[in-house]
């Protein structure tokens, strides 16, 4: 575990080193694309949402839950007779 962070660490100081000798300019213009990605990509989804919520019914149906078969409830029901009958005698 310490291996993976201590390569972690070293990564991410190589990449800062690298950041820090790109000059002034070109650091904001990096900034600049990065934040203009993000908008973007920001945009985008934002406008998928409204089109899918825009497009879709907005229904809510509520049926009826077949969860449990019939064939358990009936042995189920079987068994809680036999249990019943050896109860009352």
């Amino acid at each position: 575990m310490k291996r993976i962070r201590d390569k972690i660490e070293y990564y991410a100081l190589q990449a800062d080193n690298r950041w820090k000798i790109l000059p002034v300019k070109r650091q904001r213009l990096f900034t600049k694309l990065f934040f203009g990605g993000y908008a973007l990509l920001t945009l985008l989804v934002i406008v998928s949402i409204c089109i899918s919520t825009v497009q879709s019914n907005n229904e809510i149906s509520i049926n009826h839950i077949d969860g449990v078969s019939r064939s358990l409830q009936t042995k189920d029901s079987i068994q809680a007779d036999k249990i019943n009958s050896l109860i009352k005698k």
